[in-house]
């Protein structure tokens, strides 16, 4: 038996109940007029199925009579309660197909808006397939049950309850006999339900499993191949799909064992009851017309039930469908914006860390800032260097309020990041993060990327700017080239060339450029280097470098060692003094031009 799927052993402990459908409720209240003309449709095809039993009996006892016009209307009344029994249930079909599908695109939008604006936060307890597979594969079961199953399960309730009724009201005796059924059919629908509901949660989180895993691969398939790892991923593949088919196996296994249990015990009761039926026939107590319209309401009944009893696996299903989407649409972010806040249009770009301490929610033993302090005035370039892993990088991440820090305050021209929006002081900041975001569509809709309203011209000047716009305009079809899922068509270089040019783009008046220039030639560098110097004169520039030749002419430098700040300066200033940043210029520097 594989691990359990990651993300989802806390998932399992919360309810299961049928009664989780009931979240979908919301969904469906803008649509209440094609609700109800659903249900009017559903409601008289039920009953007009439960009127033609009637109808069917005055046709047997009409053979008895010599009344050939009497007999003519009966079959002719027949004929219309069947023609009006297709039109309701072509109706019925429609109106439920379209609710279902309106609905579940509903849901699809509604949990897509919920976990896009998540913080990073929940993207490190679950894969980005898994939640996909639950927009996706979740809400296909949903549209299923919606489309079909509920309206099956109500109709069938309709008509085992009328079914019923009709059958007291036909003969009581055998109405009475048929009863004593019902208890026997009840309890294995309730151990048998309960099992398979555990179940079918089981198999929905093994199928998301394996999309997750499935996913993963394919985004870095050439890490994978480079690596010779086919073999290996094809075999984790292959274990978590035969786990998932497992699941379905004991799901359906359980689910078949409960229909055969239900419909046996169904029909031989009722096949009991017509035998009695038959003797009373035999004694002249009912005509052969009522013994036929008890047993075609006997069939209604038992056909309701079996029916039923299928319908309540998928229903149970579609709980645990719904169960996963409302626990990613109402998931609890660790990020929360104000409420009655004045919105803030106009930012100067000053930027103040104030004894910041800061861990992952992934790594709580490992603090990434200790009691970190400092300021950037509005139009300053300052850089941050230092080994790998000293926390330069969540600078950034906290900056953009990804995350809230532990302890300590952040703050935007003298205002708390918790006192604003995020989507009011994320307009203030453009990003160029290490490993360029690239899209599957054209060279310039990834630039304009940046903002959306920009004119080809102003997507050009960028590209420009960013020393792109020589390499895009010899592409195939130019700026309109398309790049390939995530700029697989492009070198390293280029997407960051890209990348930095949709930050240009943005023209906000924070830029935030973390080791922008680390996949470039050393002619592009320097053209870009020319660029971000002319882009320093107007904007706060924080810029994260391990080439230390890259911010030399930063106004000052603050070096980071294990989550804190342990110089600060000029590059001058600071090589003058010793230290980490002396040590790393002579390793950059001196040693570079002697290997050279």
């Amino acid at each position: 038996m594989a691990e359990t799927p990651p993300g989802q052993v806390e998932e399992r402990a919360t309810s299961r109940r049928i009664g989780s459908i009931a979240g979908l409720a919301p969904f469906f209240r803008p649509y209440r007029l094609t609700l109800i003309a659903a249900l009017a449709a559903l409601v008289i095809t039920a009953c007009i199925s439960l009127i033609l039993p009637l109808a069917v009996r005055r046709v047997v006892d009409g053979f008895e009579t010599s009344a050939t016009a009497l007999l003519d209307q009966y079959f002719l009344a027949a004929l219309g309660i069947a023609l009006m029994l297709a039109l309701g249930t072509s109706l019925r079909y429609y109106l439920v197909t379209r609710l279902g599908e309106r609905v579940v695109a509903d849901i699809r939008m509604a949990v897509f808006d919920r976990v896009i604006g998540l913080s990073p936060a929940f993207f490190e307890k679950i894969m980005t397939g898994e939640v996909l597979s639950r927009i996706t594969t979740d809400t296909t079961l949903i549209l299923s049950v919606i489309s079909s199953s509920i309206s099956i399960a109500l109709r069938n309730a309709l008509l085992l309850v009328g079914a019923l009724i009709m059958l007291f009201f036909t003969s009581p005796k055998l109405a009475g006999l048929v009863l004593l059924i019902v208890p026997a059919v009840i309890v294995p629908i309730i151990v048998l339900g309960r099992r398979l509901r555990a179940l079918s949660r089981e198999s929905q989180d093994w199928i998301a499993a394996s999309s997750g895993n499935a996913s993963e691969a394919l985004l870095s398939v050439q890490t994978v191949q480079a690596f010779t790892h086919e073999a290996a991923s094809r075999g984790q593949f292959a274990d978590v799909t035969e786990t998932a088919f497992l699941a379905a196996k004991r799901r359906t296994l359980t689910r078949a064992l409960m229909t055969f249990i239900v419909i046996a015990l169904v029909f031989a009761g009722i096949v009991c009851v017509l035998w009695i039926g038959a003797r009373d026939v035999r004694s002249d107590l009912m005509t052969v017309g009522e013994l036929v319209q008890f047993v075609i309401y006997a069939v209604l009944l038992a056909g309701s039930v079996g029916a039923l009893s299928e319908t309540w696996g998928e229903l149970q299903r579609a709980a645990g469908a719904t169960e996963r989407l409302m626990d990613l649409l109402y998931a609890e972010d660790t990020i929360d914006d104000p409420v009655g806040q004045p919105a803030v249009s106009e930012f100067a770009g000053s930027v103040a860390f104030e004894n910041v301490s800061f861990t992952y929610p992934s790594r709580p033993e490992q603090a990434a800032l200790d009691g970190v302090s400092f300021r950037v005035e509005a139009g300053e370039t300052v850089a941050l260097v230092g080994p790998s892993g000293a926390g330069k990088s969540t600078i950034i991440q906290l900056l953009l309020r990804f995350y809230d820090p532990v302890s300590g305050t952040i703050r935007l021209d003298g205002r708390d990041l918790r006192d604003l929006t995020r989507t009011d002081f994320r307009k203030a900041v453009a990003l160029v993060p290490q490993d360029p975001v690239i899209f599957a569509a054209s060279a310039r809709d990834n630039i304009r990327f940046g903002r959306p309203g920009a004119t080809d011209a102003e997507v050009e000047d960028a590209a420009r700017a960013a020393a792109a716009h020589s390499f895009l305009s010899e592409l195939p079809e130019g700026y309109d080239t398309y790049v390939g899922e995530r700029g697989i068509m492009l070198s390293g270089g280029q997407k960051q060339r890209i990348a930095l040019a949709r930050a240009i783009l943005r023209d906000a008046p924070i830029l935030l450029l973390d080791e922008a220039t680390s996949a470039l030639d050393a002619e592009s560098e320097r053209a870009v280097q020319d660029a971000v110097d002319r882009l320093s004169e107007t904007r706060t520039m924080l810029v994260i470098a391990h080439r230390l030749a890259t911010v030399k002419k930063a106004d000052r430098i603050l070096v980071f060692d294990k989550g804190r700040i342990v110089a600060e300066g000029t590059h001058d200033s600071l090589v003058a003094s010793g230290g980490l940043y002396a040590r790393l210029a002579r390793l950059q520097f001196t040693e570079g031009m002697a290997a050279e």
